[in-house]
């Protein structure tokens, strides 16, 4: 394959907001974002909540239809896929969800959970017993527990079922929506150990959102810091935290707990002020300029550009535009 295998242009997702009468403005939820994913990849999407990473992550996967922007897979757009091709790309394309319960349907046992990805897609199983035996068995769960339903297991259990039932239909690249956020810590250890292994054994590549930089860190080659819809950088996970260069990722950053409380009182840290704007009506310019300590005179008036200010390390911000 030449290029990458998820490349994401201009992708918008607005969100109308419905007065009495008619449409009285839109939600900039996803604002003109650029990323691509490469084989066997992950690249990790932070920022706070309601920045737009789970709406970014659902508009790639076309779960939302977008505003406007294309999103290549394999060269494709996805955006123009209909009929066997768009059956095809939903196999190859999946999403781990936050919670693994409201994801799991409480009727069905664990033998109908796996299977029925399968029998969406007519993927046939010489021995369907067997196959989710063996499904179960390589993560880490048992035999006995193959006709069980959802609320029997805990939530590490049932995140690995969910896991599984996107395994089964052996896809390339996977959205996982902040998928250990509601486990317990030693749990969340597991899942993404777990999730590390089977991307080094089954080539897979993953769009990894969260808003925990510690899990992000451990997880991606490549972080995009996300704010109010727009990405203000973009670097390999060692840069952005050894050296950031947005304000909004080294206040991020610097947010993060230190155990050692005598390296966090020596640390230079960078506190911003005040809540995001509204998504309604975004800032003119640099989106974050309204809370950055550093914004000057051009920073309401132009919007930055995502430049590339060393090899693939990029930045939106005045403070670096070379223009």
């Amino acid at each position: 394959m030449i290029g990458p295998l998820i490349e994401v242009n201009g992708l918008k997702k607005y969100f109308p907001v419905k007065g009495l009468i008619r449409v009285s403005g839109h939600v900039h939820a996803v604002d003109g974002i650029n990323l691509t994913i490469d084989e066997k990849e992950t690249v990790g999407l932070v920022g706070e909540s309601g920045c737009g990473k789970s709406t970014a992550g659902r508009v790639i996967l076309r779960l939302l239809e977008p505003t406007s922007g294309h999103v290549l897979f394999r060269s494709k757009d996805v955006f123009k896929l209909h009929g066997e091709e768009l059956k095809q790309f939903r196999r190859e394309a999946q999403i781990i969800l936050q919670d693994p319960y409201t994801s799991l349907n409480p009727r069905m046992n664990i033998f109908e959970l796996i299977m029925e990805p399968l029998y969406v897609h007519g993927i046939p199983v010489d021995n369907p017993e067997e196959f989710v035996v063996d499904a179960l068995e390589s993560v880490g769960l048992e035999r006995e527990q193959i006709y069980r339903y959802p609320h029997e297991f805990s939530g590490g259990q049932r995140q690995r079922i969910a896991i599984l039932r996107v395994l089964v239909l052996k896809p390339s690249f996977i959205v996982l929506d902040e998928p250990t956020s509601a486990l317990d810590v030693s749990v969340q250890a597991q899942i993404l150990n777990m999730l590390k292994e089977l991307q080094e054994k089954l080539g897979l590549s993953y769009l990894f959102i969260s808003h925990d930089l510690g899990v992000v860190k451990y997880m991606a080659h490549r972080i995009a810091v996300m704010y109010l819809g727009k990405i203000a950088e973009i670097a390999s996970a060692e840069e952005i935290f050894e050296k950031t260069s947005h304000p909004y990722s080294r206040a991020l950053l610097s947010a993060i707990p230190i155990p050692d409380s005598d390296f966090a009182r020596k640390r230079s840290r960078l506190t911003i002020k005040g809540e995001p704007p509204s998504p309604i009506n975004p800032p003119s310019g640099c989106r974050f300029h309204p809370r950055c300590p550093y914004a000057f005179d051009r920073c309401p008036k132009e919007e930055p550009d995502l430049l590339e200010v060393e090899p693939r390390h990029y930045v939106a911000c005045f403070l670096y535009c070379k223009r």
